[in-house]
């Protein structure tokens, strides 16, 4: 057989290959850095940005984002506001991270359960999974009351600062939790008696299972999650009750706990995720 021409590819990575661990070769693609880079910092950040905002953000002229933001633009992963000319993230994203996902039946089942119990406890539920070291909405279902709290599909919240992200960190190994929150910001800024605090909050958690709080995010706020799944699932997220206490009114934990759970649990058996006849 004719021995083919070595390309300079093939003579660049057998170079590479000699030198094994010593210098990792650099296969850098700016073009491609600089659309994730876009995408990434609108993703932490949550807010709308300018151009020029996002070029002092990533330390770049706003010409050379231009060409970029208007490809991401055309192929649907940006939005524009016509007004401010400022660009926010659409939900190509999740959407794509939805086609083939596991989770995909999980949310299928859970719907029809979630949209019956927040018509029967009229108030909002919301679906969260892990995502990275943060928790990400994955389904709503608002209360059909005129006043409401809603919590946007798609968004990204601290684990350590928010109900949904207690629920989950409680039922993950030490080590997996450890390691989850090494990653997060709101766990870094804690003091030493903050961190020793959530510890103990997340133990309480597990013990009892769910997770009520009070005037966390607002004065009257209301939220109370719990599992879906178990510890030792592969897939588990947290179902939570958010709602705002109006004078004279509000809903109790004896209340609305069995629901949640029995919820909750209706999803995982639909899902296949515990033990139990699909509901």
């Amino acid at each position: 057989m004719p021995r083919t021409k070595a390309t300079s590819d093939d003579i660049a990575l057998e170079a590479d290959e000699e030198q094994g661990t010593a210098s990792k070769p650099n296969y850098s693609v700016p073009a491609v850095e600089k659309a994730l880079d876009i995408l990434e910092y609108l993703a932490a950040e949550g807010v709308p940005m300018t151009r020029a905002q996002l070029a002092r953000a990533l330390n770049r002229q706003p010409p050379e984002l231009f060409r970029m933001l208007t490809c991401l633009e055309a192929r649907g992963y940006l939005w524009r506001d016509s007004g401010s000319n400022a660009y926010a993230l659409t939900l190509k994203l999740f959407e794509l991270s939805r086609t083939h996902s596991p989770y995909e039946g999980l949310l299928r089942v859970a719907a029809p359960h979630m949209r019956a119990l927040a018509a029967e406890l009229r108030e909002s539920l919301h679906l969260s999974m892990l995502h990275g070291h943060q928790v990400m909405v994955i389904a709503q279902e608002e209360s059909p009351k005129p006043f409401r709290l809603s919590v946007e599909v798609g968004s990204l919240h601290s684990l350590a600062g928010t109900t949904s992200g207690r629920v989950l960190l409680a039922n993950h190994s030490d080590d997996e939790t450890a390691a989850l929150l090494r990653r997060d910001p709101a766990h870094r800024q804690l003091s030493a008696a903050g961190k020793q605090s959530l510890r103990e909050r997340l133990e309480r958690i597990r013990a009892q299972g769910y997770e009520w709080s009070e005037g966390e995010w607002f004065e009257s706020g209301i939220d109370l999650g719990v599992l879906v799944g178990s510890p030792e699932s592969r897939v588990k997220a947290a179902l939570v009750m958010a709602t705002l206490r109006r004078k004279g009114e509000g809903p109790t934990l004896e209340a609305v706990l069995p629901a949640l759970q029995q919820c909750a649990r209706a999803i995982g058996q639909s899902a296949g995720i515990i033990k139990g006849d699909p509901v």
